[in-house]
């Protein structure tokens, strides 16, 4: 009763606990929270220094007592104790501007495909302790495609491909569930890995994880849209220390050479979507090769991508609004229709809470 009395003066949470970033959706406002999903520690205190984009800041610069570490793997908690305290500081930060005594709010969070029950239980657990009255779990492709608008319930096919940072997660909705759907750890941190890698072998340089992602970012190019047309080079600059002499080095490097890092994992995920529509209905595929197929996530911002996969599977590909914040977007309208969240909510299994 007490626990249901402080839910009264909370504001209710839309969570997409990323591998990369955690977004936070309040109802009437929309997205309140953009952040990392970092959080760094003081090891010898056991205190939290800095949670999101502060703590992003000190990767790589941090000294031994010091650890910025991201609790969130895969798309899945694996730090438990790092990602309660995440969620408390994103629950104290969305009430931070009207006083409430104890924040109670109920919250829905987006998880994997492929994900245990305990790394289900750990969610809804991290959750309750960090101080959420009620969680509600939602599969990652259904939220993604309630923020592209897709009416789920319909009995109807579609195909929803998310490339977040830590995951893939290819999937096959019709009538309010998952048909058929693949995951696969070849994401955005595996990106920054190829590249990472790449400038390791060709260069004998060593690069960071941030400056990979920035080199990502800014020269990630992955198919030209036509091949008869003149490549349109241009060089970035990228530092990094010298695997033989141990000392700072700077070399400059093309989009072509980023297209020629990237191309393998690509290449895994094109190969992923067709073994996922090979396992499709033949009523869904035709379906999905009449509504196109659509892209969401940090991935589908990799210049050419939609067009690689389109060239490969001979289907349309089409990149939805706004792919960063598409899932946290379709967990706020749940949030706002407790019919729809009704009937595509997970059951759970939650630990009662108890209020001293």
């Amino acid at each position: 009763m007490l626990n249901k009395f402080f839910g009264y003066f909370s504001k209710d949470m839309a969570i997409d606990l990323g591998t990369a970033n955690t977004l936070v959706y309040i109802k009437d406002r929309g997205i309140v929270i953009n952040e990392p999903s970092v959080v760094a520690i003081n090891t010898r205190t056991d205190q939290i220094l800095a949670v999101g984009e502060e703590a992003k800041k000190m990767i790589g610069r941090t000294p031994s007592h010091i650890i910025a570490s991201n609790p969130i793997s895969n798309g899945v908690i694996s730090d438990f104790e790092v990602a309660e305290k995440m969620l408390k500081y994103f629950i104290d930060k969305v009430h931070q501007e009207k006083f409430t005594l104890v924040p109670r709010p109920r919250m829905i969070i987006n998880i994997p495909l492929e994900i245990t029950e305990v790394e289900k239980k750990a969610v809804e657990d991290a959750a309750i302790q960090a101080g959420a009255r009620e969680v509600f779990l939602i599969e990652g492709p259904m939220a993604d495609a309630i923020g592209s608008r897709i009416q789920v319930q319909e009995a109807s096919g579609n195909m929803i491909i998310n490339i977040g940072g830590g995951i893939t997660e290819i999937a096959v909705i019709s009538l309010g569930g998952i048909v058929t759907h693949k995951s696969l750890l070849i994401a955005g941190d595996e990106f920054n890995r190829n590249i990472i890698n790449y400038v390791r072998e060709k260069f004998n340089l060593l690069l960071g994880e941030r400056t990979a992602e920035e080199i990502k970012i800014k020269a990630g190019l992955i198919f030209f849209q036509k091949e008869k047309e003149p490549i349109k080079l241009f060089e970035i600059k990228i530092r990094g220390r010298d695997l033989i002499t141990g000392l700072p080095k700077e070399i400059s490097i093309t989009n072509t050479e980023i297209q020629e890092a990237l191309m393998r994992s690509a290449k895994l995920i094109v190969e992923a979507i067709k073994d996922t529509l090979g396992n499709t209905p033949p009523e869904l595929i035709s379906d999905i090769y009449k509504k196109g197929i659509i892209l969401t996530g940090g991935g589908a911002l990799l210049s050419g991508f939609d067009k690689l996969i389109s060239q490969q599977i001979q289907i349309p590909v089409y990149i939805t609004d706004d792919p960063l914040t598409c899932v946290v977007r379709g967990i706020g309208i749940l949030l706002e229709d407790p019919a729809l969240l009704k009937d595509i909510v997970i059951p759970a299994k939650q630990t009662p809470v108890k209020i001293i």
